[in-house]
Order: C-alpha cells, then structure tokens, then sequence
C-alpha cells in the first residue's frame, strides 16, 4: 500500500483545511518545494498535491508552486485541483505530473474524464468526494445526488488509474479515516481505491493496509504529518509490512 503524503496549496503557501473549508486553512509553510523534500527524505517515492484555488476557480491558480514542487521532488506527483480541460491534462503531464486528480468533471463530464483516461492509460485518477455517502463537487462546495457507488461504476471499464475516496466530515479533523466506507467502496468496485481524510496516526494507516487485498491502494496524510502525531518514515514501513 502506498502512502501518499499530502502539500495542499493556497496562495503559495502550504494549508490544511477542515472539513473542506477555505475559511479554515492553516498555514504549515510558505516553500512548497522544500515540504516536497522533506517527504522526500523521509522516504517517500509518491506525493499528492492539490491547487485548492484551482479546485474552486476551475484552473490552474498556483502553477509556480506546483512546478517548484516537480523540480524538485524526485519521486511520483499526483495532482489534482481544477484540471478541467483536455489542454490543462496534456500541459500537466508534459510537466512531468505522473497522475491526474479529476473530481467535478468526473460527475459533470465523465465522457471527457473517459478520453483522458484512454490518451494517457494509467494516468487519471478520478476522486470520489463524499458527505454522508452522496458525491460533492466544486471543491466540495456543493453536493450531488449521485452516491459514491455509482460514480465509481461508471467508470470501472474506462481505464482510469484509481478512485480518490475523501470522506469530507473527516478531512482535516484527525478523526481517523472512515474504514468501513472506504473498504466497503473497494469491495463494490473493480478499481483500486486510495483512502483520504482524517488520518491521525500509525493505526490508521495498519487498518487499512490489513485491506489492501480488498482493493486499497494506498492512503493520503497530510494534518497528522504536520501536526507531528504521525511519522511519515514509520508510515511508509507500517504499509509496506502490513500491506
């Protein structure tokens, strides 16, 4: 199982929200690149960034900070963030991004999410936000009628890389990741499936690697990371035992 950890980006500077909220961000750094070394060092070969103004604004609104972070983290980015069109794919991998995040144009255009997923195979990963088990969309902002196994479903047969499951309630709270959900989601659907929100600490992250048979690729951290209550280097050991 991997362990990705998390550089969330809000104006230049490196955030964790609660639950979602651009209101409650808190600031951990202003040197996005130097946090992607530090996890590098730690021994990280993957990391998940997102462009949370982009997530809202539909574009790509902190593309300096991204590229600082491609040249200088020497593993696997993963990013996510407002990337809406065909040319924002291609321009993002061009860069060197390995995975694609696509969430609010899964739901609203999933033909488009489709074509992507088979120009570059491996390469899409669509994210499956969810508050009591209907997807949210526009940076979580609002919430759909379609629930979380039926986003899933729809594209099990497009080649998509894996689903981003992010249980909002939790995010960013250190309540600890919603096991039941996430499993529950890997056994329902034939793609593999990375758990996001709420871990706060090494147990999180031993419960869901128990389930990486069930279909758990992997798991996202950030607040505990910074917060210190979990360690990164222990983290990535504790999945690759267990998983």
């Amino acid at each position: 199982m991997i362990v990705f950890p998390a550089i969330d980006l809000k104006q230049g500077q490196v955030v964790r929200l609660a639950e979602g909220d651009m209101d409650r961000a808190t600031v951990y750094g202003d040197n996005p690149a130097a946090q992607a070394m530090l996890f590098a060092e730690a021994g990280s070969q993957y990391l998940h960034v997102v462009d949370l103004d982009g997530s809202f604004a539909g574009r790509a609104e902190n593309r300096e900070a991204v590229e600082a972070i491609l040249e200088a983290f020497p593993g696997h980015v993963q990013l996510g963030g407002g990337i809406r069109t065909r040319e924002a794919v291609a321009g993002w991998f061009e860069l060197g991004v390995s995975r694609v995040v696509m969430g609010t144009a899964a739901l609203k255009d999933p033909q488009f999410v489709k074509d992507m997923a088979k120009e570059y195979p491996g390469g899409i990963v669509v994210a499956v936000d969810a508050r009591d088990g209907m997807v949210a969309t526009e940076g979580w902002a609002e919430v759909s009628d379609v629930s979380i196994v039926d986003m899933a479903r729809r594209f099990e047969d497009a080649g998509v890389a894996s689903l981003l499951f992010t249980d909002i309630g939790r995010d960013g709270l250190l309540k600890g990741v919603n096991i039941d959900a996430t499993v529950d989601l890997a056994r329902r659907t034939d793609l593999p499936v990375i758990a996001s929100g709420g871990v706060k600490g090494l147990d999180d992250i031993r419960l869901l690697a128990l389930h990486a048979r069930d279909g758990i690729e992997g798991v996202i951290t950030g607040r505990a990371l910074y917060d210190g209550r979990l360690d990164l280097a222990a983290a990535i050991q504790m999945a690759e035992r267990e998983g």
